[in-house]
């Protein structure tokens, strides 16, 4: 697998010019926002198709909107490397989370086309990852897992749309979603992503090579108080739902800075009625809890809860909370680990073993398929903001890597062969 370093270099400025393209691709003019399965899925759609069939490979979209190309090994039956990242976007993103691993693994697939190996390649552009749009993340590659149950697709929008009827309004047959799982004879699979985060700069690094992405909890809080006249009612016979969260909050932030590895965040907050002279009657506030270790993560969450409760009774609050989302730590596959840390080394590439804080689709393709994650550095430790941003340098360097891995996997002896060959 040979190609000149002004090739690799011309790839990786075409791989970060068709991001900024996709990032074009977006529900709000002058931002980049796209969540699942809304208009502009259809334009990424349409470019990624393109790109993929002017690299030799077959392109279909499942039932759930992912979007998986395959350049085919050399025979019907071969075994299949996944490759794969997401498409859709927080509000007002950058141009590189997520799409950066499936424009990359396109480009890994233009590089190998016509050579002799021995798998078969599927890039998958896995329709939702972030959880913006139903507040329930990684319906993608839950879909290629077989675990889009019923009870998520009757999840619904702020609109009232459930997934389901958000898959069918965009011309997708829900009746498939059967054939969206994962090929017969998948064998690994591969993330190329943005670290999200400011360790790799600070340490002078283009690449990191995943060893365990932690576990997560996300959670609704509502903060139920009752409402009245700002300027009539006095402050000890008040029950202000908003003061309550308010002091929850505060504490929130401090148990994370207590404990080592933990992080916590109240990322959205909703009050109503809403108005500068009410006192506040409701508060809707969200809660990501996130550690490697599932035990400090659970108490955590405990004593989070625990804390919003006391909060609540202090002021006369009720409280509700839900769990939309309890994901146990994630290992990435030791062998395929360790050789994407030899592939760096072949690619001449710095690199160090690392977690990751963020979730990715690849906990979720790991509870079938042996999972290994390659980083990216995020200048200024900056993502999901516009000015999200990579190196082409370190482009390149991943792009490399990634290609010294599928060398390493043709020569090893523990990935499956077609038995039909």
């Amino acid at each position: 697998m040979t190609a000149t370093s002004k090739t690799r270099a011309d790839r990786a400025a075409r791989v970060i010019e068709r991001c900024r393209q996709i990032a074009a691709c977006t529900e709000v003019p002058g931002e980049t926002t796209r969540l699942f399965l809304s208009p502009p899925a259809r334009r990424v759609h349409a470019l990624l198709t393109e790109w993929m069939q002017a690299a030799s490979m077959s392109v279909r979209i499942d039932a759930a909107g992912n979007l998986r190309g395959v350049l085919p090994g050399p025979t019907a039956h071969a075994p299949r490397l996944v490759l794969g990242s997401h498409l859709d976007t927080v509000p007002n993103a950058g141009a590189f989370d997520g799409i950066l691993g499936v424009v990359l693994g396109i480009a890994v697939a233009e590089e190998v086309r016509g050579q002799s190996l021995p798998f078969s390649i599927e890039v998958i552009g896995f329709s939702e990852e972030e959880g913006v749009r139903f507040s329930t993340p990684f319906l993608g590659s839950l879909a290629v897992i077989g675990k889009l149950d019923a009870e998520t697709l009757a999840r619904a929008d702020r609109n009232g749309v459930t997934i389901a009827e958000a898959i069918r309004i965009f011309g997708l047959n829900l009746s498939e979603l059967p054939n969206a799982a994962l090929a017969a004879g998948s064998f690994a699979y591969l993330e190329l992503h943005i670290e999200q985060g400011p360790l790799l700069e600070s340490e002078g690094l283009p690449l990191g090579i995943v060893e365990a992405i932690a576990g997560q909890t996300r959670m609704t809080f509502v903060f139920e108080g009752r409402a009245n006249h700002a300027g009539t009612t006095p402050m000890h016979l008040r029950r202000d739902a908003l003061a309550a969260a308010a002091q929850w909050i505060t504490e929130v932030e401090a148990y994370a800075n207590e404990h080592t590895g933990l992080v916590a965040t109240v990322g959205k907050i909703e009050a109503q009625p809403g108005a500068g002279n009410v006192v506040v009657a409701r508060v809707t506030a969200s809660l990501d809890v996130r550690h490697p270790n599932d035990d400090a993560r659970t108490a955590a969450v405990r004593a989070l809860v625990s804390a919003a409760e006391l909060a609540a009774a202090k002021r006369g609050v009720k409280l509700a909370t839900q769990t939309h989302l309890e994901q146990s730590a994630v290992p990435m596959d030791p062998h395929l680990t360790r050789l994407l840390e030899s592939a760096a080394k072949k690619a001449q590439t710095p690199a160090r073993r690392m977690p990751s804080g963020a979730g990715h689709d690849a906990m979720i393709v790991a509870q079938r398929l042996p999972a290994a994650m390659l980083f990216l550095r995020s200048p200024g430790g900056i993502s999901h903001h516009p000015d999200e941003a990579v190196l082409p340098g370190d482009v390149e360097a991943a792009l490399n890597t990634a290609i010294e891995f599928l060398s390493l996997l043709r020569d090893d002896t523990t990935i499956p062969r077609d038995d039909h060959a």
